[in-house]
């Protein structure tokens, strides 16, 4: 250690003995207190991530936690759509304040600070990159039991902030029957555990449909090939969700905290202990 060293190794360019890791996890608010974060991942697109995101949240809020969702699909934000959010984000001298939806979920999305819901944001991934770490840096989040991540499909730039950015306490694949998802949902796992990310398990949507006039299910995407891909990797399936056009017709409506959870909430319960 040189005579004149300052002790602060971000500043300094000597590769010196002593020099400590440098820390990429963005500061959080001094105005925020978020306990554990989630992050909500899927291999592709389409596989309803952003509906099973706003379903643990609500599951987790009607257990008595504090949740918010940081919405991290800066070109497809949808969360405040699901909970009939429209009004512009507000701020103060601290930073930036959360929506609130009617149960009390805290949500920050681009959309909340866009002119115009429908405005298109056409930015390179860097700079998407940036917007994901203010959303934790610069929103004043307050007391939050449990923060889930919504993002984007993938394994690219987001993912990749998010993972070393934020404090992430694990992680929830969500996934669908079809085999190339599947396959594609190995993707994330193995970029999960690449960032010494924990997972907790999968879940699968649109994993059959119940006729409402007989009960019987329907495979409609075909048998899922689930199971053996848990079993390899040790993993748990943590739901099963049917395709329940209820349920996309809250997210419509934004009344998600309206929708049936029941399918998700033995997940909820089963994270709250973990």
């Amino acid at each position: 250690m040189s005579e004149s060293c300052s002790g602060s190794c971000e500043s300094c360019a000597q590769n010196c003995a002593d020099r400590k890791a440098e820390s990429l996890l963005a500061p959080a608010n001094p105005h925020s207190n978020v306990k554990k974060v989630i992050a909500v991942v899927s291999g592709k697109g389409g596989v309803g991530k952003s509906t099973v995101t706003s379903m643990m949240a609500v599951a987790m809020q009607s257990l008595g936690y504090r949740t918010a969702i940081l919405d991290a699909d800066i070109t497809g934000p949808s969360i405040p759509k699901a909970f009939g959010l429209h009004e512009p984000a507000m701020g103060d001298d601290n930073g930036i304040l959360p929506a609130v939806t009617k149960s009390g979920v805290k949500v920050m999305s681009i959309n909340l600070l866009l002119p115009s819901e429908t405005d298109p944001v056409v930015w390179r991934g860097p700079v998407v990159a940036g917007a994901v770490k203010q959303f934790w840096s610069d929103v004043c989040w307050g007391d939050v039991d449990y923060m889930f991540v919504d993002l984007p499909p993938g394994t690219g730039d987001v993912p990749l902030t998010v993972f070393q950015s934020l404090p992430v306490d694990g992680v929830i694949l969500v996934t669908s029957p079809q085999s190339l998802v599947s396959m594609i949902v190995e993707k994330a796992v193995n970029m999960a555990r690449m960032m010494n990310v924990p997972v907790y398990g999968f879940v699968e949507n649109y994993s059959y449909f119940q006729c409402p006039d007989c009960g019987k299910r329907h495979e409609i995407f075909g048998k899922s090939g689930l199971d053996e891909i848990a079993l390899s990797y040790s993993l748990p399936v943590l739901a099963r969700l049917p395709i329940d056009p209820r349920v996309a017709a809250k997210f419509d409506a934004g009344e998600m905290e309206q929708a049936d959870i029941s399918g998700i909430l033995p997940a909820a319960k089963l994270i709250s202990k973990a």
